[in-house]
């Protein structure tokens, strides 16, 4: 038998697991998000006097999953006993677990809770490829191994080999692929027999963007870029423009479009491009060279100038000079909206000139279901539109020690604190007088609230107990700041999915949120967060309950870490898009992608974690630009008069000209 020590060695690069001391898997919630008990799995294990046995037995041991029975088989009686396992009707749930091979920390719980929220026949997760060392991470359709099978279902897709051993690759491949459900976090360390062979080579892939990777979808933008790098896909990034103020009345971008030509892509994934340009001009210029995914952050490729149209039908009928908010960032004069929507949807039609085929038109890649939908409804018949999800760093945006995390911030270490986060948080979109009136209905001693992004003058609030840090552009330093908070609150009706959500629920921070627009993925109702209709008051009444509700924030918090880890993690991004590229037939691994071993760093668990990205926002302003933004505001609001932004065009080009 291997010593124990030995064993404890992280060449699976998980530390300390599953000997170590710290070895433990995350803390689950007693039941369901529903109420129902967790279901009852039973693990298969066929094994001789395999030396590796007592890691596979101790890293199930180790899971923390009451709800659990492992069956060690003895190969001459594997195939009968397994048969027995099969027709005993008391699991719910099975899973065969290779002798030697290892769960992950916190693996049935994940599983378990995806197979709950998702009804799938099987659930599965990624494998971590190890000898020595981790020389990679795959998926399921690479082995099949680490699945967890919904008993029933499983019965008739079954095969077993002569020692009892399920051919679970068989078996995933005969389950429709609407039953079946994958989870982009480790679940299994398989130990490596043989080398693996080399992966399959990637793409050439242009990440663009309009004025680079600041801001809410231009992070979006760079994790997803960051993802396919880590799936083995050469990524160059190129961006459009350095002079937002000429957005309006850029079409053209010689230098970036050289930059794209001379990388010779087999993809441009363009996304957020509305700060540089209001057309899609280049879009369309790009696409009749080859394949280009415009990913949806907002839904200005399908309006005639807007990010979101609110309750303005326009989008559907034909944007024009009636629109409500010309003036409103994008701007354009009135009198271009709609000729700008008739050039936007030719190109999303692909009808540009010379090559007035469906080929040349580009994917539209909709990040959440509601995104999806309203797709389909404002773009052109016959448009490819496509589901993924953005990619989060999951081990970045983990939960912390709140007391010690209070402490190092300086906040009060027994206060409900609630959090509010935007780039700009009184930002016209995100339902600032909903916020503020709901925020009121509770703030006050032992209550505060944690404003984190643009707020020029914080008094707008009207809360007395508020700590406003700013706009913070790292990333570790902004996910201490969730995880030091008890509960995330947003007003927003307008957003193609929600960031802040999900980074607050990877801290073990639910949220509260209207049931609208991408908020209803990006929440998931009862099991991240709670979702209120769109209704006076119904954010204050719900607020009011959470805040005196620890246990139910608590619960929530711990459901929201390890459904959203599994559901938007670097590596569920960067499955969804190899799924796009394969019903769009691009050259792809059969077997799905093999990801870089640094893909493990993206989950806490692992011996070495990646760092956050830094220069995520702008910087702050200095006070002078802030009361000038302010006097602006009292003056034009929110609106950017037409001769305002041409006189910002000409102070660029003068700043541009000069030596």
């Amino acid at each position: 038998m291997t010593d124990a020590a030995d064993m404890s060695s992280p060449a699976h690069g998980v530390a300390d697991w599953p000997f170590g001391r710290g070895a433990r898997a995350p803390a689950r919630p007693g039941s369901l998000p529903d109420g129902r008990p967790w279901p009852r799995i039973r693990i298969v294990t066929v094994a001789g006097a395999d030396p590796a046995l007592a890691e596979t037995v101790a890293s199930v041991l180790r899971q923390g999953y009451q709800e659990l029975r492992h069956d060690v088989l003895d190969p001459t009686d594997g195939r009968a006993a397994a048969a027995r396992v099969l027709a005993d009707p008391d699991p719910h749930h099975l899973l065969w677990l290779r002798a030697g091979d290892l769960l992950a920390p916190g693996a049935l719980t994940a599983l378990a809770l995806e197979a709950a929220l998702s009804g799938a026949d099987a659930v599965a997760g990624l494998r971590v490829l190890f000898d020595d060392a981790v020389r990679g991470l795959d998926g399921p359709e690479a082995a099949g191994g680490g699945i967890l099978w919904r008993r029933d279902a499983l019965a008739g897709h079954a095969v077993l080999d002569a020692d009892g051993v399920l051919d679970a690759a068989t078996a995933w491949s005969t389950i429709a692929a609407d039953r079946r459900s994958v989870i982009g976090r480790p679940v299994l360390l398989h130990r490596l027999s043989a080398a693996p062979p080399p992966p399959a080579a990637g793409l050439s892939i242009v990440s663009l963007t309009g004025t680079g990777a600041r801001g809410g979808a231009g992070v979006a933008q760079r994790r997803l870029a960051e993802a396919l790098t880590l799936a083995g896909h050469r990524i160059t990034e190129v961006t459009l423009s350095g002079r937002p103020e000429a957005a309006e009345w850029s079409d053209d971008f010689p230098r970036a479009e050289a930059a794209i030509a001379a990388a010779a892509p087999d993809l441009v994934l363009a996304g957020n491009l509305h700060g540089a340009t209001r057309s899609l001009d280049v879009v369309g210029r790009l696409a009749r060279r080859g394949p280009v995914g415009l990913v949806l952050h907002d839904l200005f490729p399908l309006t005639g100038r807007c990010a979101h149209p609110r309750d303005c039908g326009r989008a559907a009928s034909g944007c024009d000079a009636a629109c409500p908010g010309p003036d409103e960032y994008p701007e354009l004069a009135p009198g271009r909206i709609a000729g700008m929507h008739d050039r936007k949807r030719a190109v999303l039609a692909g009808a540009s000139p010379g090559s007035p085929t469906k080929s040349s038109a580009p994917w539209l890649l909709a990040n959440s279901d509601w995104t999806l939908a309203r797709a389909r409804e404002l773009a052109p018949p016959g448009s490819v539109i496509e589901p993924v999800r953005l990619a989060f760093p999951t081990a970045v945006f983990r939960p912390g020690d709140r007391a010690a995390l209070r402490g190092a911030l300086g906040l009060p270490p027994d206060d409900v604190l609630i959090l509010v986060s935007s780039v700009i948080v009184d930002g016209p979109d995100k339902g600032f007088a909903d916020l503020k009136a709901a925020l009121q209905a509770v703030a006050g001693p032992g209550v505060g609230v944690v404003a984190i992004g643009r707020l020029d003058d914080p008094a707008r609030l009207g809360v007395a107990n508020l700590y406003a840090p700013g706009l913070i552009a790292d990333e570790a330093l902004l996910a201490a700041w969730y995880g030091a908070c008890d509960l995330h609150v947003t007003a927003s009706r307008h957003e193609t999915l929600g960031q802040t959500p999900i980074e607050a629920g990877l801290c073990g921070v639910p949220t509260l949120a209207y049931r609208t627009s991408g908020l209803t993925s990006a929440v998931i109702d009862g099991v991240s967060g709670r979702l209120v209709p769109v209704r006076s008051g119904a954010l204050a009444e719900a607020l009011a309950a959470l805040v005196g509700d620890r246990e139910a924030r608590t619960r929530l918090g711990a459901f929201a870490r390890i459904a959203l880890e599994s559901r938007y993690s670097p590596a569920t991004a960067a499955l969804s898009l190899d799924a796009v590229f394969r019903r769009q037939g691009l050259p792809s691994a059969a077997s799905g992608p093999r990801f870089a071993p640094e893909m493990l760093g993206h989950f806490p668990f692992a011996a070495t974690l990646r760092a956050g990205a830094g220069g995520t926002v702008p910087a702050v302003s200095r006070p002078l630009v802030r009361r000038l933004r302010r006097a602006k505001q009292m003056v034009f609001g929110r609106r950017m008069p037409l001769l305002v932004r041409r006189c910002l065009y000409l102070a660029g080009a003068l700043r541009r000209n000069c030596p």
